[in-house]
């Protein structure tokens, strides 16, 4: 009896051994993998960087109006800085004109989806035909391939991330919300994101906040001056050997 109880406990160890192995070989290539290193069983998109150097990102959603985006690129280009510009299918459909713009001036543009719908609530088909649709419309203007994708919202789940990671794309949030599309004044915006970027940060702004391109030569000027360098997400981030731990900061792997 003591055999055969001990001999059940060495086959249920060793099926549960390759379960794990199997899993971690299998979240491995979607990208994510070290989500379940970073004790949650939750794939998490990349929030922010681990980074020794004191660099961060600066970026734009693109989904309703184009008012005041001159000024930001403006304000970007006086600062030399280059952003990275997440836009939606429909908006990249009507204004080619700022998508070619803001390509042309050195940013990088990223997807934030068809239909600026909550993804977590779409299949994995319907979501490669969201994040597919919106790159064609980016690409047949830029002529370069979009690799960054960030999700409405900010919502997602696993199968957003997996399937985004399957199609080769980096799934991007931020760690620094501006909150500038509640209409904050200037300063507030400004101060919010001044207040808490550090090394690797992500900040979130949108291209038609009411004062947001207020705040953009504010937020420049002031993270400058205290030492930071803006890289687009396409360069601050790792493109391989690296993991994402249960609070989306994106490291290199060990």
């Amino acid at each position: 009896m003591i055999h055969t109880v001990k001999f059940k406990t060495i086959i249920v160890g060793f099926a549960a051994a390759v379960m794990f192995a199997v899993l971690s070989v299998s979240v491995y290539f979607t990208g994510a993998y070290a989500v379940f290193y970073g004790n949650t069983p939750r794939l998490v998109p990349i929030y922010c960087v681990e980074r020794e150097e004191k660099v961060c990102s600066i970026t734009f959603d693109c989904a309703w109006g184009t008012e005041y985006t001159d000024k930001i690129l403006k304000a970007l280009e006086v600062s030399d800085v280059r952003a990275t510009f997440f836009m939606v299918e429909f908006w990249a459909e009507k204004y080619e004109d700022f998508v070619a713009k803001i390509h042309n001036a050195g940013h990088t543009i990223g997807t934030h989806s068809s239909t600026h719908s909550y993804m977590s609530k779409l299949n994995a088909e319907e979501i490669k035909t969201e994040l597919t649709t919106s790159s064609e419309a980016i690409e047949k203007v830029t002529g370069g391939k979009v690799e960054l994708f960030r999700a409405p919202y900010g919502d997602y789940d696993d199968e957003l991330i997996k399937t985004a990671s399957e199609l080769g794309y980096y799934t991007i949030q931020w760690d620094v919300d501006s909150l500038d599309w509640k209409d904050l004044s200037a300063s507030d915006i400004a101060m919010r994101v001044v207040n808490n970027v550090k090394n690797g940060s992500i900040i979130l702004l949108h291209n038609n906040g009411l004062h947001t391109a207020e705040a953009v030569p504010v937020i420049l000027e002031t993270l400058k001056n205290r030492g930071f360098t803006f890289l687009p997400v396409d360069e601050l981030i790792y493109k391989e050997n690296y993991v994402v731990d249960g609070t989306g900061m994106q490291k290199q792997a060990k």
